[in-house]
């Protein structure tokens, strides 16, 4: 098999790590649904899922059928699979067939979904998602007694799975007033469904941040995104863990992911020659360049020009020059160990030293997950220990 560019490694005893943390946070009988959406936010959805299997999450949510497909095409008979998102009216059929769970976030969908599940006798399984506050997706109000009528009428064929909302920015304590404001939302639909004597198989609410920082917001099932892969959700909710826990730091949270490549060439550069294209960088001294086999297009942001780094041998080498389409160059003059083939890490640890996702979002204005959601689905992912 022909070598790619670049390489990921997923570290499997960090994520061990992560979903025990997790666990201890919200209590062992709360179902975890892993959120890989977005290509498991770049970690690779077939990589990543038999690997999370592994450490005993077998719930996994998505954003759309095309995803939960391709979960499907890994995970375990007994997983789950939830689409918490777009799901055309020609799938349904297939994601009941396959007992896939999905969101119901309007009336309309519901007898397409029954006649779907007469058609092939089998109960479909649906999560009603609420509209509590962040006007996205969601049933509202004046929906909600019919829903749940059409629900208790054709039981037979449809599944009251879960009842469910969203919540709009629970990353920020600004936000509190809002979140609260959901939640009462929320208690008040599921008082709807007492009174008429019909409840969800499951209540789920909580993100990353409601799960560990607002443990009334936990209720049958938490649905996990950034924090199983090891980021805090946000720095409010990473110093609300340490005044709880009256620690001064944590690292509770590891990261699994690294990011490898090689480097592809080392030349020489004479004092004043221009580097790469354009005059954006000129050699003020003789100097030792190294050349990176990718760019841009494998999703090495371009905004980290002339102001990023990469690792070899445990020392960081600067980038010099623009970000090409496919090629990079480094500045290796300090490091006289460099030879063609080395090993470099674009993000993660070596030796002593470490670049994080964060070293490309303060610089490029990315947020953590839109830089790792980037990352191009052809790149390898492998687990290691």
């Amino acid at each position: 098999m022909v070598k790619h560019s670049s390489r990921i490694e997923l570290k499997q005893s960090a994520y061990k790590n992560n979903i025990n943390f997790i666990k201890k946070k919200i209590g062992e009988n709360v179902i975890v649904s892993s959120v890989v959406k977005a290509n498991a936010y770049g970690h690779g959805i077939r990589t990543f899922v038999p690997m999370a299997e592994k450490c005993g999450v077998d719930h996994f949510s998505v954003a759309s059928s095309f995803e939960a497909e391709e979960v499907l095409s890994v995970c375990s008979p007994s997983s789950r699979i939830m689409i918490m998102g777009i799901i055309y009216e020609e799938d349904i059929p297939w994601a009941i067939a396959h007992d896939i769970e999905f969101f119901v976030y309007n009336f309309e969908r519901l007898p397409k979904t029954l006649a779907a599940a007469k058609k092939l006798g089998k109960p479909a399984k649906v999560h009603i998602e609420v509209e509590t506050g962040a006007n996205r997706t969601g049933l509202p109000q004046k929906e909600f007694l019919k829903v749940l009528s059409f629900l208790k009428q054709n039981s037979e064929h449809l599944i009251f799975e879960g009842l469910c909302t969203h919540f709009g920015g629970a990353e920020s304590i600004s936000n509190q007033f809002k979140i609260d404001m959901q939640h009462k939302r929320y208690k008040a639909f599921l008082r709807q469904c007492k009174e008429k004597k019909i409840v969800p198989n499951i209540r789920h609410i909580a993100c990353s941040a409601a799960a560990l920082a607002m443990k009334d917001t936990v209720y049958d099932m938490v649905r996990i995104g950034v924090a199983q892969y090891g980021f805090w959700p946000s720095p409010d909710i990473y110093y609300a863990h340490l005044h709880e826990t009256n620690k001064k730091a944590d690292a509770s949270l590891k990261r699994i992911f690294t990011w490898k490549t090689d480097i592809m060439d080392i030349r020489d550069v004479e004092q004043g020659e221009f580097i790469g294209y354009g005059t954006s960088f000129q050699a003020t001294h003789k100097m030792t360049i190294a050349v990176m086999p990718l760019g841009y297009s494998n999703g090495y942001p371009r905004a980290l020009s002339n102001r990023g780094h990469v690792l070899i041998h445990g020392k960081k080498a600067p980038i010099v020059g623009l970000i090409n389409m496919n090629l990079f160059m480094v500045d290796i003059t300090h490091i006289k160990e460099a030879v063609l083939g080395d090993e470099v890490v674009l993000i993660g640890r070596q030796i002593n030293n470490v670049i994080n996702v964060s070293s490309f979002t303060n610089s490029t204005q990315l947020l953590n997950n839109e830089m790792l959601s980037r990352l191009p689905a052809a790149i390898p992912r492998t687990v290691v220990k």
